[in-house]
């Protein structure tokens, strides 16, 4: 019953944590390419960690401001998936042993946009070809 009275929000509530998850997203690559947020310092940019800060950057606004949604949140995925198997799997297979939760929940999330869409307040909805939204 409840399901029912709430999928009325769906769209609102889609959109709501796309831009939540854009501007977490988006700090962790601050992290690694500015030394925002509290990081200790800076990566090499050409380092595999300045290329996933490149890719959190851009991507995290990207979703956050709901461009191209659906192949930003596709493209994440495949960077949250490489990430969870290079870094943190070597230090054993399950998320909660090799500090891999994140990775993997924004794999997931991502996945999860790149099928369902950007919902409310995305600028996919106001192109002229709506199909990335």
């Amino acid at each position: 019953m409840i399901g029912h009275q709430l999928a009325r929000y769906q769209g609102v509530i889609q959109g709501l944590t796309r831009i939540v998850v854009g501007v977490l997203f988006f700090s962790h690559g601050a992290q690694k390419l500015f030394g925002w947020f509290g990081a200790d310092g800076t990566v090499d940019l050409f380092s595999r960690f300045g290329i996933a800060g490149v890719l959190e950057v851009a991507g995290g606004l990207m979703l956050t401001i709901g461009l191209f949604t659906r192949s930003v949140a596709f493209i994440l995925s495949g960077q949250m998936a490489v990430a969870y198997f290079w870094v943190h799997a070597p230090n054993g297979i399950w998320p909660w042993a090799n500090r891999g939760e994140l990775a993997a929940i924004y794999a997931w999330v991502f996945l999860l946009f790149a099928t369902a869409g950007s919902g409310s307040f995305a600028l996919d909805s106001v192109l002229p070809n709506k199909k990335d939204g």
